[in-house]
């Protein structure tokens, strides 16, 4: 969804505005860590009407082993219910990154069956650099009839079908979504360090452009996922937490690939079991 378009439309009936914002910190001992970005939407300012949607503690299933595990369908309707979503809102969100953490909200929609989701392009760094109204304090969210989800199971794959594509007995392209540094095992804050064996590394941000922060189109999103394009009819993004994975499923998904999927437990889960292998590049 264009800046343009949201400009045109604030204030729309039936239009729900997300700012999905989280901010990655510096990770401790234990691993990564992340601060909503509540207080910045509250204090720095959002797009006029927009509600806060907390993908850390609503979006999220608050008893998963993980950070962002995906919720149950039943938590879902909560959620998109508490920030007056139902089944015939447009939704839009953005974050203030490139998209990422919008695009993970946008991936749980599409996973639960709703299709009237858009994630702005350019983010709020966009809608900031054009000079577009802001506005300060929390927005209460709409009164909305009850969300009813209804999951595609397909959007999502678990750690046993990555072991089975790992093993050669399932057929699917397995797309690490880090930068560069973490595929290759020089970085991160997890235990055990690089990639999932057969993983090409297309790190998230090569789908955007640095001077606009809007998703890459014609030659040059062809350009970035030609390593990927004859790989498999089925692929699979992963990242550190099913985060950067989802923003690669979007891009993936609109360059028309038609059998995306994220693996939700992504190296989080991966390298916390001892036993599931892990690759470096080589010398």
């Amino acid at each position: 969804m264009s800046t343009q378009w949201l400009a045109d439309h604030l204030g729309s009936d039936n239009l729900v505005i997300l700012d999905a914002t989280v901010f990655a910190l510096a990770p401790s001992d234990d691993g990564p860590r992340y601060l909503s970005g509540h207080e910045h939407y509250f204090s720095t300012g959002h797009v006029p009407g927009a509600v806060f949607a907390d993908l850390l503690e609503d979006f999220s299933d608050p008893t998963g082993e993980f950070d962002f595990s995906k919720p149950s369908a039943d938590l879902f309707e909560v959620a998109a219910a508490s920030v007056g979503v139902d089944n015939d809102t447009t939704v839009v969100v953005y974050d203030s990154a490139f998209g990422q953490w919008a695009a993970r909200i946008w991936w749980l929609f599409r996973s639960f069956g709703y299709d009237d989701v858009a994630v702005l392009d350019g983010g709020l760094t966009k809608w900031n650099a054009e000079a577009r109204p802001f506005e300060n304090g929390t927005i209460e969210p709409r009164v909305a009839a009850p969300f009813t989800a209804s999951a595609r199971p397909a959007l999502w794959v678990d750690k046993s079908f990555v072991e089975s594509v790992v093993a050669g007995t399932a057929d699917a392209a397995l797309i690490c979504s880090l930068p560069p540094d973490e595929f290759a095992g020089t970085d991160g804050a997890r235990s055990r360090a690089g990639h999932i064996p057969g993983s090409v590394s297309l790190p998230a941000a090569t789908f955007v452009d640095p001077g606009t922060n809007m998703f890459l189109r014609g030659d040059a999103l062809e350009a970035a996922v030609a390593p990927i394009v004859d790989s498999s009819e089925h692929l699979v993004t992963y990242c550190g937490g099913g985060i950067a994975a989802a923003a690669s499923a979007l891009v993936l998904t609109l360059a028309g690939n038609d059998h995306v999927s994220v693996y939700d437990g992504s190296l989080n889960e991966w390298a916390a079991d001892a036993t599931a292998p892990l690759s470096t590049p080589g010398p």
